[in-house]
Order: structure tokens, then sequence, then C-alpha cells
């Protein structure tokens, strides 16, 4: 594809095939991905790849007992305080176009929790990539790491590989840090479970809206 293309089809999957992607597949998206700009060539990304179903699965089950247990987030960066005007009303029309492909009813809290708990299966995807960065590159060293995840997945999907962005990955930091055996001073930004979609599966079928530039962007002539 070219890019165009890639930035129109790319889509958050939440729902997997079971298929391994082939180890020279995922080595070739990473080194793609390894060409991602960053401030004076620092390259802060780190990141850990579960290369077998085996290694994912491991790391799936510890994950969502943890979190299913009820354990307490503790992301190493802080999540969005609260979501106010245009952020919050995309959020909530993402999350009933979410709901609503999975027939989930609005007052259905213990259906939503199951849902939400999804994150920790990683949609059922035969990996799973976590990325760490060193704690003192601090707010850029994450936005470098934000321009990495975006190389990954759309090298990705130029291979036909599916992704999702996941920063619910990163509420449990000192789980996934000694589950990988990772320096408690490399800071857990994000995770992104990728395989092959399930394209049959209803959750893939919708698409979530994007503002347009009039919304984004100030045009200045003078």
């Amino acid at each position: 594809m070219n890019f165009e293309n890639l930035m129109r089809q790319r889509y958050s999957a939440r729902a997997f095939l079971a298929d391994p992607v082939p180890a020279g597949i995922i080595r070739h998206i990473l080194d793609v991905a390894q060409k991602t700009p960053s401030w004076c060539n620092t390259q802060p990304w780190e990141a850990v790849v579960t290369e077998t179903p085996a290694a994912t699965q491991r790391l799936r089950q510890r994950l969502y007992d943890h979190a299913a247990a009820g354990g307490e987030p503790g992301p190493d960066k802080p999540f969005p305080r609260e979501y106010v005007g245009a952020h919050d009303t995309r959020r909530k029309k993402c999350g009933a176009q979410l709901y609503e492909a999975v027939d989930i009813a609005r007052t259905d809290r213990e259906a939503r929790a199951r849902q939400m708990l999804r994150n920790y299966e990683f949609f059922d995807a035969p990996h799973v990539m976590l990325v760490f960065c060193h704690e003192s590159l601090g707010f850029y060293g994450g936005v470098d790491c934000g321009l990495y995840l975006q190389s990954f997945m759309l090298a990705a999907l130029d291979q036909g590989v599916h992704s999702i962005a996941q920063a619910s990955l990163a509420a449990y930091p000192a789980v996934v840090r000694e589950h990988f055996d990772v320096p408690a001073d490399r800071h857990l930004l994000f995770g992104c479970s990728f395989g092959y979609a399930d394209e049959r599966h209803p959750v893939n079928r919708y698409r979530t809206e994007r503002a347009g530039i009039a919304d984004a962007v100030t045009f200045v002539r003078e």
C-alpha cells in the first residue's frame, strides 16, 4: 500500500485470529519502525515483543489475572486527568460504537467490565509489544515513542498485520517489569497487540470518525 491508503485503512483491531505472524515478518516490521525520527536521534524506544503465542499467553494470563482480581492501576505516566469538550464527546461516541458492535447495552455494567478486561487478553492476539522509555527523557521521550508506535502500526499493516495501541497495558508497569525483568528506570508507556485480524468479527467492522482539518488546524496567512 502507499502511505495514504495505510492511513485511511488502519483501524484498531479488537478480535484476532490465532495464527502467529512469521518471525521474519515481525522483524521486518520492527526494522522499518526503527527508522522513526527522534529528538537528537536518541531513539528512546525500548520494545519487548512476544515472538511466540506461548510467550504471549504467559504474559496474557498474568496481566489478566491481576486486572480481574481488582489490581490497583499505577501507571508510570499519569493517564488523562479528565476529558472535556470535544475530547469527551469523541471518547463517548467511540465507546458507544464499540459497545453497539459487540451488542452490550449501556446499562449492562458487568458486560462492559468484561469487555474492558479483554484488553488484558490482548483481544486474543498472538503477539504483543510493550514499549518502555528511560525515565530521564520525560515528555519528549514519550513523544518519540509515540511516533515509533505509529510507524510500527503502519509498517505492520503494510504486511497485512493488524494492531491496536493500548494505553491500558501500561496500567500495571510493576507487573510487566517483573515479568520481563526490565529495570525500574524504564517507564512503561503503552502496549500494542498485533496479529491477523478476524475480519468476520463484528467488533472489527465499525470505524471511528475523524474531525476535519478545520477542527484541528489554524491557518495563518499574514
